[in-house]
């Protein structure tokens, strides 16, 4: 293990490298900061399945869906400049979008789940996802999968896509430029969507899990066998083709120090790192929860804000977080001023408790503060 822990976090310290000790872990990083200052900054392990290369500082590596946290993140950042309302129809952005019935459809329904688009119509593949405009032309052309807005149902692959191209109509960049311009490079933090191919050598590989699945649905559901969404292998996403491409859901490559960064952003009332991206209200607003109940697809209760699942069972009920495929967790505690990321390199299978582990560490370490 590496890095810095502040004294009064010791324990999530202690937990990491219990974690990094046991067969559960290849490597990993944590980053918890508060009131934007950074508390616990640690890595350590290896970067690849071999255990011939250790994980660096600047280790980065595919977070599957905790991407989704940073596109939304620039969805916000968009609608507190005035230039995106996100309780308009999706279409006055993207006017192919009205078609099959989505006339009704807002960039909230986007952001929350529950536009009803939560897979594509027709069968896709991997290679398909490197296709923007086809992503895209087919979503635009077919109808819900249910009623928009009347539940979530986790847009697993396509809210990156479906959120990415209103913001491309807007702004004339893609998601991974936006991002880039305007909150990676201010906020100099370490996350890529669309990763240059300069940076592959920092890259730790994905390793399968010890035993289990990864794939987050263990019993599909009715929903899902109507829509498509690929069979990510461990292989495709530790490919150059995934890495290069833009899947704003869930190819972003980058580690714990970099996404606690960006997160501190909403959690300190939009200012992090010495640069102010949000007004305060431009940040609260993620919490403005816009709907709630059992997945359809996930069939599990969540409050969707606008990107970020909210409070649930958080100490804090201001808590905006998600996690990804592989086991990487995000967090940002609007109350508490806080942030905690967790990415490992070594997905998780069913049951797997690594991040909630150092979360738990983390808050009972708060309470003695």
């Amino acid at each position: 293990m590496q890095g810095f822990v502040d004294e009064r976090f010791a324990p999530v310290g202690a937990v990491f490298e219990q974690g990094l000790a046991s067969d559960a872990e290849v490597g990993a990083s944590v980053c918890i900061t508060v009131d934007g200052e950074t508390v616990v900054d640690l890595w350590g392990g290896h970067a690849d399945a071999a255990r011939t290369r250790l994980w660096e500082r600047d280790t980065i590596l595919n977070v599957y869906s905790v991407t989704k946290t940073m596109t939304a993140l620039t969805a916000l950042l968009v609608a507190d400049r005035g230039e995106l309302d996100v309780t308009a129809p999706v279409s006055r952005y993207w006017p192919e979008f009205a078609a099959a019935g989505k006339d009704a459809v807002t960039v909230a329904h986007l952001l929350s789940h529950s536009s009803g688009l939560s897979g594509w119509a027709e069968p896709v593949t991997v290679e398909d996802l490197y296709d923007w405009d086809k992503m895209t032309g087919l979503l635009a052309a077919q109808e819900p999968f249910w009623a928009p807005g009347t539940a979530s149902g986790y847009h697993v692959i396509t809210q990156g896509f479906l959120v990415g191209e209103v913001l491309r109509r807007i702004t004339g960049r893609s998601l991974g430029t936006l991002f880039r311009e305007e909150v990676a490079v201010p906020l100099k933090a370490d996350f890529h969507i669309g990763l240059p191919e300069s940076e592959e050598p920092r890259v730790a590989e994905l390793v399968p899990p010890v035993g289990g699945s990864t794939m987050p649905f263990a019993d599909p559901t009715p929903l899902q066998a109507n829509a498509a969404v690929p069979d990510l292998r461990v292989d495709d996403a530790n490919s150059r083709a995934w890495r290069a491409a833009e899947i704003p859901a869930g190819n972003g490559t980058g580690n714990a120090r970099a996404v606690a960064n960006v997160l501190a952003v909403l959690a300190c009332g939009g200012e992090a790192g010495g640069r102010r991206l949000l007004s305060e209200a431009g940040a609260r607003r993620a919490l403005e929860v816009q709907v709630e109940g059992t997945d359809l697809v996930l069939s599990m209760p969540l409050r969707f804000g606008l990107g970020f699942a909210v409070g649930g069972l958080m100490p804090n009920p201001n808590t905006l977080y998600w996690g990804g495929l592989g086991g990487s967790i995000a967090l940002a505690d609007l109350d508490a001023r806080t942030t905690f990321t967790y990415v490992p390199n070594r997905l998780a299978a069913e049951g797997d408790t690594r991040g909630l582990g150092l979360l738990m560490a983390m808050w009972e370490a708060q309470k003695l503060i």
